[in-house]
């Protein structure tokens, strides 16, 4: 286990078997959290809020209703659609990280 020393304005370095495995590059954020006395660093991604829902606006306008489910129910519809939304960001974040 790597070790991490505390330096001058508490600035630390982390090793570069992590930043290796996280593909972490200078200039990336990460969120930093305690739990039970332990510090925990989580990557994490900014997106800007007007770009972000651009994107949304675009892809709802290519929405197409195919009715595959006719007899679904709000609630069932909105859990599908979470659904693939969900599938869709695992896929994207996996064709991101090599």
């Amino acid at each position: 286990m790597p070790l991490v020393k505390v330096k001058e304005k508490f600035q630390i370095t982390l090793p570069v078997e992590l930043r290796e495995v996280l593909h972490l590059a200078v200039g990336d954020l990460l969120e930093a959290t305690i739990e039970d006395n332990v510090i925990i660093l989580k990557p994490k991604m900014v997106v800007d809020r007007a770009q972000a829902w651009a994107k949304i606006e675009r892809a709802m306008a290519s929405v197409e209703d195919r009715a595959p489910h006719p007899h679904q129910s709000p609630q069932e519809e909105e859990e599908e659609i979470a659904a693939i939304v969900k599938e869709y960001r695992q896929d994207k974040h996996a064709k991101r990280r090599p």
